[in-house]
């Protein structure tokens, strides 16, 4: 069956039988092996496909094969290479990539794929692009799923079934049109997509501009002149003068995980730039979060500063709901001569980290920041009313960046959406309808989709290897 309904002029077959040779990729041996009979060759894998259309698989790995299997998985443009072994929960496999010669200029010694790839090489006779972009529509579609197989950390492509799947075949002129049409529209596309994942950094950027001239001043210069506040109002302070620093669970132990208890937050239940989480949050009992409340009391204007792995990250404490914190965090709970939400800017800047980070001294896999560092930090505090200034100006200008970035998360949600209805136009023949009209002598007769098929019929019957048949002794 179809995926889609396709113009009268088109035909469908089986992808099996659109391929002239089909086996399985070659992951080698080291690029060190010595035996003599083994050749150097770069090797891509599935790693490479995700950026396919910026890299072109140029970070595919030096291995070594065999001759004798170089010579049947040697690539050629034209070919596809599809995953076949891989994913995970939320990436199926089945992906596919089309090797051009572009992506073989790129190297000096032959091109295969790895074991968990196979080689799909088209009958000549077809437009490759056009099949490697409907097996691409086949994909992102969701059907490749019905053909998955194995666990959801691993999955494996059930290849004989896949290949049994309905390819459209127009004519051989119309494959091409449509292949040439794809090519500009998902280029463009693609520099769409491209332009508009470059907006986050920018708006990290002009975040971390914005929270730099808040601490040092800049963001309220005008404000000072206009309200008659001296140039010097502002007073440099260990951070444990304007709040008290506490560990919130100083022993790090736990007593046993209790199912459907409280929430045991670390750094790993930091949701985005500000929120949290209690996906994957270990659980204590009521008891132990009596304990801790009691010695530590929770509170919401309370700032958590991660301490451990991650350093940084501050964001005001969870509302909601119950919880305990473990030995990553830091609890900062500002003094009352200094506004929660202005500390909480002040420690947000990357320029604390890398402070942090030179005064710690770690040559640590994991940095720990330590209590006594951490107090010993000096910030820039001003008067509280500028303080307030500075959290009204601060606000205001990262609602604007939220607003952006909301945006843009929109703009490519329909973006990706646009690849997926641009294909299945493509596929529907919705984008060389006025062509087929124009140019009715490139797709009848000899240029038919029929005649197209019985091309590639008798190309895959001259390429089959003739059967050896034992001749029987006459007998007397």
């Amino acid at each position: 069956m179809s995926l889609l309904q396709t113009p009268d002029n088109w035909n469908s077959e089986l992808l099996e039988n659109l391929l002239v040779h089909i086996i399985g990729g070659d992951w080698g041996k080291d690029p060190d092996h010595q035996e003599k009979d083994y050749q150097a060759v770069a090797c891509i894998r599935g790693s490479e496909f995700r950026n396919w259309s910026k890299e072109s698989g140029r970070t595919a790995v030096l291995r070594k094969v065999k001759a004798n299997s170089l010579d049947k998985r040697s690539l050629l443009p034209g070919d596809i290479l599809l995953e076949i072994s891989g994913g995970g929960p939320d990436q199926p496999v089945g992906r596919t990539v089309l090797i051009n010669q572009a992506v073989l200029d790129q190297f000096d010694i032959p091109v295969v794929g790895t074991n968990f790839l196979r080689l799909l090489r088209p009958s000549a006779a077809l437009d490759q692009r056009f099949l490697n972009k409907y097996l691409e529509l086949f994909y992102s579609s969701g059907e490749v799923i019905k053909y998955q197989g194995g666990s959801n950390n691993l999955r494996n492509l059930k290849f004989k079934e896949y290949s049994q799947i309905s390819v459209p075949v127009p004519p051989l002129a119309e494959q091409k049109v449509i292949a040439d049409k794809l090519d500009t529209l998902l280029a463009q596309v693609e520099n769409t997509k491209a332009r508009l994942e470059r907006i986050p950094q920018i708006l990290k950027r002009f975040r971390q501009s914005v929270l730099a001239s808040a601490v040092n001043g800049r963001l309220t210069e005008e404000w000072r002149a206009l309200h008659d506040f001296e140039e010097d109002s502002w007073s440099s302070m260990p951070l444990k003068n304007i709040a008290e620093v506490l560990d919130p669970n100083p022993s790090h132990r736990y007593p046993k995980p209790e199912f459907g208890g409280i929430p045991i937050l670390s750094t790993q239940q930091f949701a985005g730039y500000s929120g949290w989480t209690t996906d994957k949050a270990k659980q204590v009992s009521r008891d132990f979060f009596d304990e801790r409340k009691g010695k530590c009391g929770f509170y919401e204007d309370d700032i958590i500063f991660a301490r451990k792995g991650r350093l940084g990250l501050a964001r005001f404490a969870p509302k909601g709901f119950d919880y305990v914190y473990s030995h990553t965090v830091f609890i900062v709970r500002p003094r009352r001569n200094v506004s929660p939400s202005f500390l909480l800017w002040s420690l947000r800047p990357d320029s604390v980290v890398d402070y942090l980070l030179m005064a710690m001294n770690s040559n640590t896999g994991v940095p720990t920041l330590g209590k006594g560092v951490f107090e010993k930090m000096e910030v820039n505090v001003p008067s509280p009313e500028e303080q307030t200034e500075i959290v009204r100006r601060v606000d205001q200008l990262f609602a604007h960046a939220d607003r952006i970035e909301q945006q843009v998360n929109n703009a490519l949600v329909r973006v990706n959406n646009l690849t997926q209805s641009i294909l299945a136009k493509a596929f529907r023949g919705e984008l060389t309808e006025q062509w087929r009209k124009d140019n009715p002598e490139l797709i009848s007769g000899e240029n038919s989709a029929e005649a197209l098929l019985e091309r590639i019929k008798a190309e895959r019957a001259a390429m089959k290897p003739v059967k050896k048949t034992r001749s029987k002794q006459a007998t007397v």
